[in-house]
């Protein structure tokens, strides 16, 4: 009690004294400031400024070396994805697509497409959870090799029950991908740069979908070589090139930038840093200026189950994994069932045609991120103002697709559509880790972006599942419920984006 006497007296004596001084400063003549005052004033802000501008080219050094590996992470893994709904349609009018030669029902296709999301889902929280322990670098290299793998041994599948397997394990070999690079980037950039870092490597996602497009029209045309359809020669193809890339990687991706509590001493860590981690990328007068940058990025590394409950019980994750179930089942629908809504609504059109429509939806989602994620970036206290505005694009395109008369006037809808879909993702994901890691630190960002991933998958289930192929009695009305169940999944999403804005500093304060 008497310290804090002591000091409000303390504070009590400044105050008169402060009082007296501006009495006798009124009532002497205005003076020229010090000069020496004025050189250190000047010399402070050199300093801040000098400092900026060295961030600036420390982080720009390390877009060079992280962005592009990302980049090429995310394109291979996502391609997958993409490019399965092609192969549904591609040589069709030969009899050789995926469906036919496998025969497969409405009911097998999206019983395959639900279950890809189901083991993704299951497992995006303890892949991620698991990346937290060990080097994030090889992790993300190991879902690349693995992914590729599964991939190539598509080329073999004969019947449906085989692919209704090699789905689901997809969907196991890549969860944690996208949750993943989120993490990932949080160790290398602070919150107020990471917006915009996740919408460069997410652009792979949208030239990934437009090169698949563009591929698919060059492997139909080797149908039959060799016995194998255009199909089965683009998942072989595809799977022994992402293989190697995702071994590349090991010598390219870096891995933390400084090292942790779990990575320890040991010998098994000490000989893998020596042959499978790249040196880092910054001098040690830049990693000192980084570290001092991102110091409070690592409060909080060693973590519990407990702490994992805490925050999948933490309330604003919720409204987050909403406004990612609405725009990522909007993304995966379109980009399953793109190609068959562009069939569908102009059946004179040949596959290959289908197939180089499709890519300019994601030339125009790949526009979105350019031109809205740094702006969400810049003004990020009002990222619900941005992605909302981004659903409502989005919903402005899925009415046009629908409700437009004329075969090209629906196009243009999903070209509209596309354009909205670019900064919801980045936004939801840079909005997760500003919200979760003051509080809990390393964990908090690791299972709040594979809360938001995972769970928000399900939108890609209920979009691939219970949309499109798996309503039999929508696609006589060329869809137009599936897409009106879009746009009401995107209302909640944007109903969710305003509740978030409003409970984001309300629960669960920074810790004392």
């Amino acid at each position: 009690m008497s310290t804090v006497q002591e000091s409000l007296g303390r504070v009590d004596s400044e105050i008169k004294s402060d009082s007296n001084s501006e009495k006798i400063a009124s009532e002497q003549p205005l003076k020229a400031p010090d000069s020496s005052s004025i050189d250190e004033e000047y010399s402070l802000s050199s300093e801040k400024v000098l400092n900026k501008k060295e961030l600036d080219r420390i982080y720009r050094k390390l877009d060079r070396r992280i962005i592009p590996a990302l980049w090429c992470l995310y394109f291979l893994t996502s391609f997958g994805s993409s490019y399965y709904g092609l192969t549904l349609t591609m040589n069709k009018s030969q009899g050789h697509s995926l469906r036919q030669t496998l025969n497969l029902t409405a009911k097998d296709t999206s019983t395959a497409s639900a279950l890809y999301y189901v083991g993704y889902i299951l497992f995006d929280v303890p892949m991620n959870l698991i990346m937290t322990k060990v080097s994030p670098q090889s992790w993300l290299s190991r879902i690349v090799i693995t992914v590729g793998l599964v991939y190539t041994c598509y080329h073999v599948l004969d019947n449906n029950k085989g692919l209704i397997a090699i789905r689901f394990i997809s969907g196991v070999v890549g969860a944690g991908t996208w949750p993943g690079m989120s993490y990932y980037v949080s160790l290398w950039y602070p919150n107020d740069r990471s917006t915009k870092r996740i919408g460069y490597y997410f652009t792979a996602a949208q030239i990934s979908a437009a090169v698949a497009g563009l591929v698919s029209a060059g492997f139909q045309k080797m149908d039959g070589v060799r016995g194998y359809s255009g199909w089965q020669w683009s998942y072989l193809v595809y799977g022994v090139i992402t293989m190697a890339v995702g071994i590349s990687l090991l010598w390219w991706l870096p891995d933390r930038p400084f090292k942790t509590v779990e990575e320890g001493n040991s010998s098994y860590m000490k000989l893998y840093r020596k042959y499978f981690t790249p040196p880092h990328p910054l001098n040690e007068q830049e990693r000192a200026l980084h570290r001092a940058d991102i110091e409070s990025r690592y409060q909080l590394i060693q973590w519990t189950f407990q702490d994992v409950l805490v925050i999948i019980t933490d309330l604003r994750i919720w409204p987050l994994i909403i406004m990612y179930f609405g725009v990522v089942g909007t993304g995966f629908g379109l980009a399953v069932f793109g190609s068959t809504i562009i069939s569908v609504n102009n059946p004179h059109l040949s596959s290959i045609d289908v197939s180089l429509l499709y890519a300019p939806i994601w030339v125009f989602d790949l526009c979105g991120i350019l031109l809205i994620t740094p702006l969400a970036d810049r003004y990020k206290q009002h990222r619900a103002f941005f992605f909302s505005g981004a659903c409502f694009i989005i919903m402005c395109g899925m009415f046009v697709t629908t409700f437009a008369k004329g075969s090209w006037n629906k196009y243009g809808g999903l070209l509209i559509a596309g354009f909205g879909l670019g900064p919801t993702v980045p936004i939801c994901m840079s909005w997760a880790s500003e919200m979760f890691e003051p509080r809990y630190g390393d964990v908090g960002v690791a299972v709040s972006a594979a809360l938001v991933s995972g769970l928000g998958n399900l939108g890609s289930v209920t979009s691939t599942y219970a949309l499109y192929s798996g309503w039999p009695a929508d696609v006589p009305r060329l869809y137009k419920y599936s897409n009106m169940m879009l746009v009401v999944i995107l209302g909640a999403s944007v109903i969710a984006a305003i509740v978030c804005h409003f409970i984001k500093d309300k629960v669960r304060q920074k810790r004392s």
